[in-house]
């Protein structure tokens, strides 16, 4: 290792070469790695392991309804194939289904369907809304409604689903939130 001054503890006296090894700066190396010498320091104690949860049989389990389809009495587009379906809060959800119908014919299928002509949300991409009932802002975190979106918009390949290693797309997906019992 040369010194400031180009020496090496080689080529120095031995008190020399002793204190310029000591005060030359390390270079510093990650750590660990493969072949590296441990550190002088002692490694910092390991946080304590984390206890498990408590048994589930402390708690009673939580079921959250799941369903394949949309109640009945809410009107799906009858080509559409069942996607999912999620918790929105609030006691909601909302079923999301695809179809490869062309998204003027499912809109045109729920201005028939549902007797009014919905709203535009956007023009670009297409997304018309369908109201089906009264959104109560205190108690609900969707207007009960069906939202079609059109997913081939400026050359999109369509809405991507996989189940597995199986992947299909959808041109056109509807998302549906029922109205809730009160709200009928």
């Amino acid at each position: 290792m040369a010194g400031a001054f180009g020496f090496t503890a080689a080529t120095l006296p031995a008190p020399m070469a002793a204190t310029l090894q000591a005060q030359a700066p390390a270079t510093p190396r990650p750590s660990p790695f493969p072949g590296s010498t441990p550190s002088s320091r002692p490694p910092e104690p390991a946080a304590p392991a984390a206890r498990p949860p408590a048994p589930a049989a402390t708690q009673p389990p939580i079921d959250t309804p799941r369903g394949d389809r949309a109640p009945e009495g809410t009107p799906v587009y009858p080509s559409a194939e069942f996607i999912d379906s999620y918790d929105a809060g609030s006691g909601q959800r909302y079923y999301l289904y695809g179809t490869n119908a062309p998204y003027a014919d499912v809109v045109g299928y729920y201005k028939n369907t549902l007797k009014n002509g919905g709203r535009e949300l956007y023009k670009t991409p297409p997304m018309q809304q369908f109201d089906l009932g009264k959104f109560q802002e205190d108690s609900m975190a969707y207007p009960p409604s069906v939202v079609v979106k059109d997913y081939t918009w400026n050359g999109s390949a369509g809405y991507l689903t996989a189940a597995g290693s199986t992947e299909k797309r959808y041109r056109t997906v509807i998302q549906i939130v029922p109205p809730t019992v009160l709200d009928r």
